[in-house]
């Protein structure tokens, strides 16, 4: 009697979905296991780079900042190419008010002959001296070894303009006894008011403590008396590009080395200068000699903001690996001083001028748990699995400003691709796991496979909610992470149509709240 009274239940039940919904409310699915709509495609168009550019047919290497008295920020850089010659790597310049924009000034200064100490130049600096007088020391070079004096020295040239630059053809000078002859390079010179003479500083490799930051003195920048060594950190093999600067009662010194930039920390201007636990601003390549994220950054002061203005290197052969070769598109960030009086990195400022527009944050489901409340996007991924929320396609220059609450265990980010021309996503993570930012063009479903090839360090438990910053222009792509940590990355993925999503990873809940994204006016 009672298989009588539940057939006839299931029979009126099919009647009353019939007569509401038609036939395909018997053969639907449970609405669990319904795949989403992919979310469509929308059109897309590459942008010039305004905010990290390169010269047409080049790449940007070792920048020399030096800001006007009209208030111009003007980078000095050592111009690289594909097909360098004999000689190579002449001085070319890009000038910005904002760095939203820069004008190209093209090539300042040639390498010289072969018979010269300059056939290749290396990088310096451009400074004024106390009558008004503009300067341009760099590093001489030649393989030849000029006949045993050594491949590199330190170079001069003068100008009235700091457009056109006239040489001085013999070399001021070579290393001292004690010091490799070959490698002598990056000299920095500055007037210190308290000492009334000229300091260089220049990078050099002292046959006992390895790379070192020696320093000279002048009071006519012609005579330089040697000092010694004011940083010696028995580290690296060189502490290329040294500089100098101060943030209230602190110094830092900035060098750079193992496609890394680094920065050491004194109460006084001679040092002695002690690197922080964490002396890493930007990401790292974990392959030896091809990671350059951010190389060679050197210091300068624009309307009352300071930064680091240095270059993103140039993408290997292998796409979105984190291999980046030498020289690349400039890339500056400002820099942020912490209340341990450690350094951070911010997005610059001017950037909020330069985008304006907002564009509305829609999102859809595509895997997992997922809960959008507008802006907000929730997400709980089960074990070994992932869920994503598709944004749809991302525009080629844009900000993206969000606020990450994740687990203490976990792994989340940003997705990119979904595309119909490519439907996979690669991540951008924030693992606190292991206490991470990185990005290396695996496939989300492959995170758990393989280690990070671009990474920098980054310690999720000083705070439980993380405000994070995604500034990108064609593939570049720029994430600042609480004002502490930048990862700057070439994503070729994210580019050509690629959709903009964010994710939560293997057992991880993650809130992704305050969504916005800007575009350029």
């Amino acid at each position: 009697m009672r298989n009588r009274k539940t057939l006839l239940a299931l029979l009126l039940t099919a009647a009353v979905l019939l007569s509401v919904f038609g036939p395909a409310a018997l053969a639907a699915e449970p609405a669990e296991e319904l795949l989403p709509e992919r979310v469509p495609d929308e059109p897309y168009e590459a942008v010039p780079y305004t905010l990290y550019p390169a010269p047409e047919g080049g790449y940007v290497g070792d920048v020399m900042p030096f800001v006007s008295e009209d208030g111009t920020l003007e980078l000095y850089y050592l111009y690289d190419t594909d097909h360098n010659g004999q000689g190579y790597h002449p001085i070319y310049k890009y000038s910005t008010r904002d760095l939203c924009g820069y004008e190209d000034h093209g090539m300042v200064l040639e390498y010289g002959l072969m018979s010269a100490p300059d056939p290749a130049l290396g990088t310096g600096c451009v400074m004024q001296d106390q009558e008004g007088g503009y300067h341009l020391f760099y590093t001489g070079h030649n393989d030849t070894g000029n006949g045993g004096r050594g491949k590199e020295c330190v170079m001069h040239a003068s100008s009235t303009d700091r457009e056109h630059w006239v040489k001085d053809e013999d070399a001021l000078f070579f290393s001292p006894e004690g010091y490799s002859k070959d490698d002598f390079r990056d000299p920095e010179v500055f007037w210190v008011e308290e000492d009334q003479c000229y300091w260089l500083l220049i990078a050099a490799h002292e046959d006992m403590l390895g790379g070192v930051v020696v320093k000279y003195t002048s009071t006519d920048l012609k005579n330089w008396e040697f000092i010694g060594p004011i940083f010696a950190p028995m580290a690296q093999y060189m502490c290329e590009c040294p500089d100098l600067f101060r943030i209230g009662d602190t110094w830092y010194l900035t060098y750079s080395w193992d496609c890394v930039t680094y920065y050491a920390m004194s109460d006084s201007m001679g040092g002695p200068f002690v690197p922080p636990r964490d002396n890493i601003l930007d990401g790292k390549g974990l392959m030896e000699g091809n990671g350059f994220m951010f190389y060679a950054a050197k210091p300068a002061e624009l309307d009352g903001r300071l930064y680091l203005c240095g270059w993103l290197g140039r993408a290997g052969m292998s796409a979105d690996s984190g291999f980046y070769q030498w020289a690349g598109s400039v890339l500056c960030h400002q820099v942020v001083q912490h209340e341990d009086k450690t350094l951070g990195l911010k997005a610059p400022e001017t950037f909020d001028d330069y985008f304006v527009i907002d564009k509305p944050v829609f999102a859809a489901a595509q895997q997992g748990d997922i809960e959008i409340d507008g802006n907000n996007i929730s997400l709980t991924a089960a074990p070994y699995q992932y869920a994503l929320a598709d944004m749809g396609t991302r525009p080629a220059t844009m900000t993206l400003e969000c606020d990450v609450t994740l687990d203490e265990d976990g792994i989340a980010g940003f997705a990119f691709g979904g595309s119909e021309q490519d439907e996979a996503y690669t991540a951008l993570c924030l693992d606190s796991r292991r206490d991470l930012l990185h990005y290396e063009g695996y496939e989300l479903d492959e995170l758990s496979k393989y280690d990070p090839m671009a990474i920098t360090k980054f310690d999720f438990s000083l705070r439980d909610t993380h405000h994070v910053k995604l500034v990108c222009e064609n593939e570049i792509v720029v994430m600042y992470v609480d004002d502490v940590k930048a990862l700057s990355s070439r994503i070729s993925h994210s580019i050509d149509g690629a959709h903009i999503g964010v994710f939560a990873y293997d057992d991880c809940d993650a809130t992704f709240s305050n969504i916005t994204v800007k575009l350029p006016a």
